[in-house]
């Protein structure tokens, strides 16, 4: 696999099922590793803001879930395919690691985890979920949870918190817990819950699922789309005329 930086971020230009199987030899090490889902708006976080960028120190890995991220890997030789997107690198790993393989899920409403739940055991009876937790939890609540992740001892750790609520807690509790893989996939939780509708494909394929979202959830990520764009490009356009020392 190739790691490819793009603003400063190193991403690893891989596939679904390239990346799958190398997460399956990570879980059988007694150590654990971190895995972000990252689009423009998570690249272009670590890029402009650095306390992001520091809690954001402790990934092992950044996998390019935005369209635009496969543009820029793709000018510089990664000859990628397609994204690594959250939504569906979920469900394609899911449908790979059934038991004796486990899974903790942590994050969304107790309504979406129930869904989430539900239909994931619909589409893969052999899925071994060996606890969840909604996002819905007191700072005091925390020690508890990476308790009970210690106790069961995951394979696999999902967590949904959304950005930047999830790479919060996995930096503040990675260090915490003794082994397994954990995935920072935000928007997947919604998606695969049924809870939200996801971009159709074609505008997937044009990297517009920035533009979906916004029309999906105009008040709430307006704003936050609309900066993180801008300064994508700007930080793109600048780099290409000021080269960064590598």
């Amino acid at each position: 696999m190739k790691t490819i930086s793009v603003l400063g971020t190193a991403l690893t230009a891989t596939t679904y099922e390239e990346f799958t199987s190398y997460c399956l030899q990570l879980s059988r090490e007694r150590r654990t590793y971190a895995v972000d889902l990252s689009n423009t708006h998570i690249v272009t976080m670590r890029r402009h803001e650095p306390w992001f960028r520091e809690i954001t120190t402790c990934f092992d890995f950044f996998l390019p879930d935005g369209m635009p991220l496969v543009w820029c890997l793709n000018r510089r030789g990664a000859e990628m395919h397609d994204r690594v997107y959250g939504p569906t690198f979920m469900r394609f790993f899911l449908s790979r690691t059934s038991a004796p393989h486990t899974h903790y899920l942590l994050g969304g409403s107790k309504e979406c985890m129930a869904r989430l739940q539900r239909r994931l055991l619909a589409a893969q009876p052999n899925l071994c979920i060996v606890g969840a937790r909604d996002g819905y939890f007191s700072p005091d609540e925390e020690e508890k949870i990476v308790g009970e992740i210690n106790q069961l001892s995951p394979d696999f750790i999902w967590v949904g918190l959304g950005t930047p609520k999830q790479q919060d807690w996995i930096h503040r509790h990675k260090e915490k817990i003794s082994r397994g893989v954990l995935f920072a996939v935000g928007f997947a939780f919604d998606v695969n819950a049924g809870s939200k509708k996801d971009a159709p494909k074609w505008m997937q394929r044009f990297g517009l699922t920035w533009l979906f979202r916004i029309l999906s959830e105009p008040r709430r990520l307006t704003i936050r789309y609309i900066r993180y764009n801008s300064l994508f490009i700007f930080y793109l356009v600048n780099d290409m005329l000021f080269p960064r020392p590598s």
